[in-house]
């Protein structure tokens, strides 16, 4: 009897503001959970209207395309926005759908048909400083060209199982942290080494890097603070130190736990004596790896 619990629900949330429009049918409005709706598994085409009160609103496995322009405008106390497993494309993303969604700190697009981070959907993300989590994986993504100025508090992007060739721009992105600590998720994409810029990833702030299933020859040049590195399944073909620590001594050691290099082209010889300073923490784990190394 979900209609009826519906019904009954309405009745419960009088003291919102009088023109809130309540929960539509299709959706359910738990009681325990008053400032979220669940649209997910409705067979949707589109994004309904949401309520101002709302804070919480999940879109997952419907059947959306687009996002129409305003959609959002009335709930600007939204935190979360989950629209994975969907069918959007990135020409049908209107360009100020989340431009006064200034609270918004997770957004969940991935599991999409986007093709491209496009300059409409860049323009919306901007000034949304309380992003912390923008998750873009499994979708069609060949190029991050658009403007991602002002995610001052995004710590987690994940970009996997996409199409990228060249994450240029995402180092311009990732220039805008401060002292936040960021997580950056490319695997399963087509990056190569050519064009890629030497310190691309050789940011301060980044713990976490996973480059793995890729087409990369060289391991990249990392800052010494990155905790963990995922190169494994790519086509690496020599361990250069130096990509690690500027300087081989004790005073300049790499933070590094956890080093992923199987299933590369290098194998243990390949690694110098001199690595048991730099990686110190992670030495006994890159010999066990090199087991597994071609």
């Amino acid at each position: 009897m979900l209609w009826l619990s519906n019904l009954q629900g309405r009745g419960r949330h009088d003291s919102w503001m009088a023109d809130d429009i309540d929960c539509p049918l299709e959706c359910d409005y738990p009681s325990a959970y008053p400032t979220a709706m669940y649209y997910h598994i409705r067979n949707l085409k589109h994004v309904p209207y949401v309520p101002s009160h709302i804070k919480y609103v999940y879109l997952q496995h419907n059947q959306i395309t687009g996002i129409q322009e305003g959609v959002f405008d009335n709930a600007t106390d939204l935190v979360w926005v989950v629209l994975f497993n969907n069918k959007l494309s990135s020409d049908k993303i209107g360009n100020n759908v989340f431009k006064k969604l200034k609270n918004l700190d997770r957004l969940y697009l991935n599991h999409n048909e986007l093709t491209r981070i496009s300059t409409c959907l860049s323009h919306s993300l901007e000034g949304m400083v309380n992003l912390t989590n923008l998750q873009l994986q499994t979708n069609e993504i060949e190029n991050v060209s658009g403007n991602f100025k002002g995610l001052k508090s995004l710590s987690r992007l994940d970009l996997r199982k996409n199409k990228l060739k060249l994450p240029e721009k995402l180092h311009q992105l990732y220039l805008e942290f401060n002292d936040r600590e960021c997580f950056m998720r490319l695997a399963h994409n087509k990056l190569t080494d050519k064009g890629l810029p030497a310190n691309v990833f050789n940011i301060s702030t980044l713990v976490e890097l996973d480059l793995s299933h890729n087409k990369l020859e060289r391991i990249p040049t990392v800052s010494k603070r990155l905790e963990n590195l995922y190169l494994q399944v790519n086509r690496i073909k020599e361990f250069t130190l130096s990509r690690f620590c500027s300087s081989i001594d004790m005073t300049n050691l790499s933070l590094l736990r956890m080093l992923r290099l199987d299933a590369n082209e290098i194998n243990a010889k390949d690694i110098p004596p001199e690595a048991a300073y730099c990686l110190r923490h992670v030495l006994g784990w890159v010999y066990d790896l090199s087991t597994y190394m071609h």
